[in-house]
């Protein structure tokens, strides 16, 4: 069973929004830190940002940061990206991750994945 399951994907135009939601699934991780990755067709994984299990600390990468927003509801173990002002290069499959380390997240690893939404930015 896949532990996050990723929602909210889809094709938009430019400039454009998208909310991407991630829910827990056959597992409770409400506990752990919650991130969101990318990966564009032939190009590696990259972070795109970070969220305490708090939902007290957030963090970004710089090519997103401004235009998107991570925010959890931990009463639902759910995590969500909103994404704000869509670029074609913001193209790719989307994925969520969890880990009881911020700092895993934040230099690319965790323990459980989703397997992923797509997201296609259209010029």
């Amino acid at each position: 069973q896949v532990p996050l399951v990723e929602s909210g994907g889809g094709l938009v135009q430019a400039g454009g929004s998208l909310r991407l939601s991630c829910a827990a699934s056959g597992r409770a991780l409400s506990s752990y830190a919650k991130g969101w990755f990318r990966q564009a067709p032939g190009k590696e994984r990259e972070f795109v940002a970070a969220v305490s299990w708090t939902g007290l600390n957030t963090y970004y990468a710089d090519s997103v940061k401004g235009r998107v927003t991570i925010s959890r509801d931990n009463a639902k173990d759910t995590v969500y990206l909103q994404m704000n002002s869509l670029k074609p290069e913001d193209t790719a499959v989307y994925y969520c991750a969890a880990s009881l380390s911020l700092d895993r997240i934040q230099r690319g690893s965790a323990t459980y994945w989703g397997q992923g939404t797509q997201v296609t930015v259209s010029s």
